[in-house]
C-alpha cells in the first residue's frame, strides 16, 4: 500500500493549499480533517493536483504515512492544538514528529517541545508567512526543533517553499519554540511597517491633499525603487480601487477600525520581559487599538486641535519617501534587535542574516530592502544594531531634513504619525551622548532608595535625601 511522504490535518484554507502545495510538488499527502466532508471536498475538487491520500479517522491517517512519521497541525493556536497533539501522539512511535504550522505562541511551543521529547517524539513550531496564497505557491517557512528533525522535514519544506535567486526561503532557525519566535516578530514587523504605510497615505491625504488614486501613484512609483516590496505593492492597488456600490474610493467605504488576531500583542509583551525596546511595533499595536475605541473616539472627536490651513507644499511626497525609509529601517532594527536578544536569552543561535534571506521571498514584509539587511549582517553578524550599518546610516543621514519635516508637519497640522514620530525618537535617543534618564535614576533614588551609579567610579550609591543629603554606598 503507498504511504505518504508527509500528511496534513487540519484543512481550512491554509491547510488545504499547503497539502495542494505539497502535492504540486511530486510528494504523497496524506490528508485528515475532524470533518471528514472537507477531506472529500479537497480531494474531489484538487485530487488530480497530486497523490492525495484521504484518512477519516486518526488512525487511518497515521498508518498512512512513512516513517519517520511527519505529521503537520493546521489548526486554530492554543486549546485546538493541544487538542490535536493530545489525540495524535499515542498514535506515534519514537522518532516521528508533529509539525504545529499554525500561529502558536513561541512559550507553547517550548512546552510542547519540551513534554514530547520526553516520549521520543520531535515536535516542530514551524512559522509560515504568506498567507492562503503564499501556503499554495510557496510561503516563506520559519521551522524551530531539533537539528535531527530538520534533516527529515527539511527538504520537503524547502522544496515548497518561496525561492529567491533559486535560494529557499526556508531554513532551520533553531531549537524548541525559535521558529516560532521568530515568526512572531516578523508579525511585530508587520504591524509597524503597515502602520507606517497607512501614516504616509495619512499625510499625503490631509497634509499634501492628494485624493487616493494619485497617492496609489505615489506607491507605484515608490514601488519601483528602495521601497519595493509586496505592502507597497498591494497598497497601491487598495488606493486605486473604487468601490463598485457607491462609485467612492474603496478607502472611504471601509470602517476605519483596524483588527489585530495576537501576534504583534505577543511581540510586544514579549519585548518589555527582555527589556528590548520596540516602540515602532509597540506605536502600530496601539494604533489598531485607539482605532477600534469607537466610543472614546467620537467622545474625543470636538477636542481642540490646530488649524490645519494650508498645504505641506510642493516636494512633500519625496519627503515622506524618505521619512518612510528611515522609518522603516527602525522598525526593522527593533524587530531583528528583539530576536537576538531572545537567542540570547533562550540559547537559540539564531542567524540572523538567514533569517532576513527567507524573508526575501512568500512572506507578507519580502521586499527588497532585505537583502541589504542580509548583507549588512554578512559583513558583521554580531552588530547591535542595523542603523550602524554603512548602507543603513548613510541612508538615515540623507533622511534627516525629511524625516524630520514629516514629524513637525504631522503635528503642526494635527494629522496623527505614532510610527514615524516614535521612530525619529528611538533614533534621537540611541545617538544622544547623554538621556534624561540620569535623572529617572535620581528620582527613583529620592522615592524609593533604588541607589545610582555614578559616571566617574564604580559602584552603587544612596543620597540620605530626608537627612543631610550625603552619599553612602549602596
Amino acid at each position: 500500500m503507498q504511504k505518504a511522504r508527509i500528511g496534513v490535518t487540519g484543512l481550512a484554507v491554509m491547510g488545504r493549499n499547503l497539502a495542494r502545495n505539497l502535492a504540486r510538488h511530486g510528494h504523497p499527502v496524506a490528508v485528515h480533517n475532524r470533518t471528514a466532508t472537507r477531506t472529500k471536498a479537497l480531494v474531489d475538487q484538487f485530487g488530480a493536483e497530486g497523490t492525495f491520500l484521504p484518512a477519516e479517522t486518526p488512525e487511518q491517517f497515521v498508518s498512512s504515512l512513512e516513517r519517520p512519521r511527519r505529521l503537520v497541525i493546521m489548526v486554530k493556536a492554543g486549546g485546538p492544538t493541544d487538542a490535536v497533539i493530545n489525540e495524535f501522539t499515542p498514535l506515534l512511535e519514537p522518532g516521528d514528529m508533529i509539525v504545529d504550522g499554525g500561529n502558536a505562541n513561541f512559550a507553547d511551543t517550548r512546552r510542547r517541545e519540551s513534554a514530547l521529547r520526553e516520549r521520543g517524539l520531535h515536535f516542530v513550531g514551524t512559522g509560515i508567512s504568506g498567507g492562503e496564497e503564499g501556503a499554495l505557491h510557496g510561503p516563506s517557512i520559519m521551522p524551530g526543533g531539533s537539528a535531527e528533525s530538520y534533516e527529515a522535514l527539511g527538504p520537503l519544506l524547502e522544496d515548497i517553499s518561496a525561492k529567491v535567486d533559486g535560494t529557499p526561503c526556508c531554513t532551520h532557525v533553531g531549537p524548541d519554540g525559535a521558529g516560532h519566535f521568530v515568526k512572531m516578530v516578523h508579525n511585530g514587523i508587520e504591524y509597524a511597517d503597515m502602520q507606517l504605510i497607512a501614516e504616509s497615505y495619512d499625510l499625503l491625504r490631509h497634509a499634501a491633499g492628494l485624493a487616493p488614486a494619485e497617492i496609489a501613484e505615489v506607491f507605484r512609483t515608490w514601488n519601483t525603487g528602495r521601497l519595493e516590496s509586496y505592502l507597497i505593492e498591494i497598497t497601491a492597488e487598495v488606493l486605486a480601487h473604487t468601490d463598485a456600490s457607491t462609485g467612492k474610493p474603496f478607502v472611504d467605504v471601509v470602517l476605519d477600525q483596524a483588527e489585530q488576531k495576537g501576534t504583534g500583542r505577543w511581540t510586544v509583551q514579549t519585548a518589555l520581559d527582555l527589556g528590548v525596546p520596540v516602540g515602532g511595533i509597540a506605536e502600530a499595536v496601539f494604533a489598531r487599538s485607539v482605532s477600534g475605541h469607537a466610543a472614546l473616539r467620537e467622545a474625543s472627536r470636538n477636542l481642540p486641535g490646530p488649524s490645519r490651513t494650508g498645504d505641506a507644499g510642493s516636494g512633500f511626497a519625496d519627503a515622506v519617501e524618505r521619512a518612510l525609509y528611515a522609518s522603516k529601517i527602525v522598525a526593522y532594527a527593533q524587530g531583528f534587535h528583539q530576536i537576538q536578544a531572545g537567542s540570547a536569552e533562550y540559547g537559540w543561535n539564531i542567524d540572523l542574516g538567514a533569517m532576513a534571506t527567507i524573508w526575501r521571498g512568500g512572506c507578507i514584509i519580502r521586499a527588497r530592502f532585505l537583502d541589504r539587511i542580509r548583507a549588512a549582517y554578512e559583513t558583521d553578524p554580531e552588530t547591535p544594531t542595523l542603523l550602524t550599518d554603512d548602507h543603513f546610516t548613510e541612508a538615515l543621514g540623507e533622511a534627516q531634513d525629511a524625516w524630520r519635516e514629516v514629524v513637525s508637519t504631522a503635528a503642526r497640522l494635527g494629522i496623527p504619525a505614532p510610527g514615524f514620530s516614535t521612530a525619529l525618537s528611538y533614533y534621537d535617543s540611541l545617538r544622544a551622548a547623554r538621556l534624561p534618564a540620569a535623572l529617572t535614576q535620581g528620582q527613583r533614588d529620592y522615592f524609593g532608595a533604588h541607589t545610582y551609579r555614578r559616571v566617574d567610579r564604580e559602584g552603587t550609591y544612596h543620597t540620605l535625601w530626608a537627612a543631610d543629603r550625603t552619599e553612602e554606598p549602596g
